[in-house]
């Protein structure tokens, strides 16, 4: 008779996402699908949710700086099966970081090529900045279409890396990999 091992003890439930994040994050879900509407809401709730990220000092933990550049190589290589093991991590990882921060510089050039093709005479000044009308709305299209892609990927690699941060963006609360803050 052989002895079987014991079961692994449970991870422990941490708590991960404020409910501003979860919210706005569904929200964010939502609104991509009827962006075709309007690209309003979706500043609203970019709004709320920079607003938390400031308020509460998170943006500290989202935020891409020189020194995460390594780690953001290392997690490049792990995603294309160039490195066989999982980078140390926080709550995010460098590459995570970098993404989140260049959204922001996305959200913020959405907004104003928004601006520019929705009032291009009043924003005149804004709209010769993205080089006219034609330019401005090439812009919109192209980082819309980003906005779409880095919200693939995102879902991908939730499904892929770490599951748990579903259930945590739903609930708020998270049993996982990386429980860790940064």
């Amino acid at each position: 008779m052989s002895a079987s091992a014991p079961p692994a003890p449970a991870r422990p439930l941490v708590r991960r996402h404020h409910w501003i994040v979860r919210l706005t994050h569904w929200a964010t879900v939502l609104l991509l699908a009827g962006m075709i509407t309007s690209g309003l809401q979706l500043v609203a709730f970019g709004l709320l949710y920079m607003g938390y990220l400031a308020a509460s000092g998170e943006w500290r933990s989202l935020l891409f700086r020189p020194s995460d550049v390594p780690g953001a190589i290392q997690m490049m290589k792990y995603y294309l099966h160039l490195r066989k093991d999982h980078p140390p991590q926080g709550k995010h990882n460098p590459l995570q970081k970098l993404a989140y921060s260049s959204v922001v510089v996305l959200g913020v050039l959405a907004v104003l090529s928004g601006l520019s093709i929705y009032k291009p005479t009043q924003l005149g000044w804004l709209t010769a900045l993205f080089g006219g009308f034609q330019l401005a709305r090439y812009w919109h299209f192209w980082i819309v279409w980003a906005f779409v892609a880095f919200s693939i990927v995102h879902v991908i690699l939730v499904f892929v890396v770490d599951p748990a941060s579903l259930r945590a963006m739903l609930s708020g609360w998270y049993r996982g990999r990386f429980p860790s803050h940064d």
